[in-house]
């Protein structure tokens, strides 16, 4: 966007960037303009390419941190301050303008590699009582690894996690680096939602599909670790902690504000996926894929569509590789309710317009950055938060 005038550069650490308000255009195009993959046809009108839409508000961009190692969870703590993922095995705690920051250690060792490490973290919903976090990691099983579920109390005077113990592992483990899913949220029942990859390579493709196995699936758990106790696929033979299944590799998880749980799943070339996940569903991978496999081949049969599948409410191709997501609840009241998601490949954070469960608009902001995003978060001040990969946090706001 252009920038208005009276913008002027900030030292690294604030720097900021201003934006001008544009207008909707009646007949917008889509923002993308790439070539697809395939020439696959949508199941229903909106599900992918949707009319540009714009933001018509006055906003700046701060930059907060620049190196902060390779971030990739993020949860705003109530007094403003950010509980942020490291990789490599530890905590950020950085201050609401963050400019001071704290390694907190006391977490169990991950598997760095790859895809792996320390993944996402939430607060418990009653953290201002009890101060307990949850975090996902690929944690070392023998001569492989799992994507597991942690559980800790904060102690912020001491910069430690105690308590810390493994509450839940996906199964089974495997000799993989890639594909672990492991997105967190709270859900307005109480129970936390965990979502799991289904490890990336063929030979493990097929357990998506299977209910003996907590690989490519939506979990829901109690607070320690064990199955909701009326998930209804286990009626059906399935895992009792399995809502739901057929999933690749969700890497994102939001709560609208309807207590409609959604989630971004990444597609192979071709395919990323907004889903609204429903109790008991099927969402169809690897039978079914708008993408085709990195070769160029058909992804199974071919088909977007089976009997008994979900559909996306909406699908990328080419990819944006959507990771972390969040319906927005801050001050910009022109984004209220509107869904943000942090794309890697795409190198921008996508908004959705959303309206009776269909996506009516798509926007790309930050693209001047050039920066892999990889979650986004609502901050306690009303602004939007990201990190990238790059280990920068970005603050987004009227002011």
């Amino acid at each position: 966007m252009k920038s208005s005038l009276g913008c002027t550069l900030g030292a690294l650490l604030i720097m900021t960037a201003c934006h001008a308000p544009s207008v909707h255009s009646a007949a917008a195009s889509s923002v993308e303009t790439g070539a697809p993959n395939t020439h696959y046809q949508p199941a229903f009108a909106g599900q992918t390419r949707v009319a540009s839409v714009h933001t018509r508000t006055p906003y700046q961009t701060k930059l907060l941190a620049h190196d902060l190692g390779r971030p990739w969870g993020m949860v705003a703590l109530p007094d403003g301050q950010w509980l942020i993922t490291e990789k490599s095995g530890f905590l950020w705690l950085l201050s609401a303008n963050g400019q001071t920051r704290q390694r907190i250690r006391g977490l169990p060792r991950v598997d760095a590699r790859g895809q792996g490490g320390l993944l996402d973290v939430v607060l418990d919903p009653q953290f201002d009582q009890n101060q307990v976090i949850y975090w996902t990691f690929s944690e070392p099983v023998g001569k492989g690894n799992l994507t597991a579920v942690g559980k800790g109390v904060l102690n912020l005077n001491e910069g430690i996690v105690t308590q810390a113990r493994v509450i839940f592992r996906a199964a089974p483990a495997y000799d993989g680096d890639k594909h672990y899913g492991s997105r967190l949220a709270f859900g307005p029942d109480g129970y936390l939602y965990v979502s799991t990859g289904e490890r990336s390579d063929k030979k493990m493709r097929a357990l998506a599909q299977q209910g003996n196995n907590d690989l490519g699936k939506i979990l829901r758990l109690t607070k320690e670790g064990h199955a909701a106790p009326d998930n209804p696929l286990a009626k059906r033979g399935f895992k009792p902690e399995i809502y739901a299944y057929g999933l690749r590799n969700p890497q994102g998880l939001a709560f609208d504000e309807q207590g409609q749980l959604w989630s971004s799943e990444h597609g192979p070339r071709g395919g990323d996926e907004i889903n609204r996940i429903v109790a008991a569903q099927n969402y169809g991978w690897g039978d079914v894929s708008y993408g085709i496999e990195y070769l160029g081949t058909k992804v199974g049969q071919g088909i977007t569509r089976k009997q008994g599948t979900e559909q996306p409410v909406y699908y990328w191709d080419p990819v944006i590789s959507p990771s972390g997501m969040v319906f927005y609840s801050g001050s910009l009241k022109e984004w209220q309710g509107n869904l943000f998601v942090a794309a890697l490949s795409g190198q921008h954070i996508v908004r959705l317009v959303l309206d009776n469960g269909k996506v009516v608009g798509e926007e790309r902001l930050l693209v001047d950055k050039r920066e892999r995003f990889r979650d986004v978060a609502n901050g306690v001040d009303g602004a939007l938060y990201a990190i990238t990969d790059s280990g920068k946090l970005y603050r987004i706001a009227t002011q």
